[in-house]
């Protein structure tokens, strides 16, 4: 317990004054993250909403491999990244292993999946309500996916929760194609890894309570905006059931038209 004490006090002790350390690995980690996320995500909505809306030959085998790739182990997704960036390999040119690009590059194949599947199913289950309305109109099937992904976007918001939560709390990957090096490639997993094995706890658990934090802050961030977007779909939803009670019966039963 008094170990556990003292590195809780060194750890927020690390936090407040910004050890620049910490700092460094903090801001790599997220931005690793980030551009892995917005690589996957631009990719993912737009094959996802295609899979929703699109029907072929095969559709449930690549839906099958897709929702196996949502379990594929990290490590595996590393060794495969690492055989194709190693000298020998088809990428070997680009010189990018145990670089900065590699961990995007790991980090952008694990969450792809992740955004595929969770956009897919939002737009078949949107096609399903309201898809025939839209072909109708003579929109195309690719034309219907953009439709629905932009009249779904508040609800894909999740997607970037999960999208994020899968890049940062990534370390098998990483670590693999990255190396772990100082002051490089070390990021906030790899990081509390290394220093628990060290038997430094006072920076694993400072990395830790920022990686929670950052978490907590991106969902935070997404559940006002989704609930600014209620407000501003319904902005009376507390006053209109003291307007209809207060309604004779057959006006509350008409409406509110005269």
């Amino acid at each position: 317990m008094n170990t556990f004490s003292s590195s809780a006090v060194t750890a927020f002790s690390l936090i407040t004054s910004f050890d620049p350390m910490l700092a460094a690995i903090v801001a790599r980690s997220l931005a690793v993250s980030a551009l892995a996320c917005v690589i996957a995500c631009s990719a993912g909505l737009l094959l996802g909403s295609w899979l929703g809306v699109v029907r072929f030959r095969g559709r449930g085998v690549v839906l099958a491999l897709l929702n196996t790739a949502l379990a594929l182990p990290s490590v595996v997704v590393g060794l495969v990244v690492y055989l194709l960036l190693s000298r020998s390999g088809p990428l070997g040119f680009l010189g990018w292993l145990f670089s900065f690009k590699a961990m995007v590059l790991a980090q952008s194949v694990l969450v792809l999946p992740v955004v595929m599947a969770l956009v897919r199913q939002t737009i078949e289950d949107a096609e399903r309500s309201h898809g025939e309305q839209f072909q109708s109109l003579g929109a195309r099937r690719f034309m219907r996916g953009l439709i629905l992904l932009w009249d779904e976007r508040y609800a894909l918001l999740t997607v970037l929760i999960a999208a994020f939560g899968r890049a940062i709390s990534e370390v098998g990957a990483v670590m693999i194609v990255g190396g772990n090096i100082d002051g490089f490639t070390r990021v906030m997993t790899t990081s509390i890894a290394l220093e628990t094995s060290k038997g430094d706890l006072p920076l694993a658990l400072a990395l830790g309570i920022v990686l929670l934090a950052v978490v907590l802050l991106l969902n935070t961030v997404i559940a006002l905006v989704r609930r600014w977007r209620e407000r501003l779909d319904d902005p009376l939803p507390e006053l209109r059931p003291a307007l209809v009670a207060g309604l004779p019966a057959g006006a509350a039963t008409r409406g509110t038209q005269p």
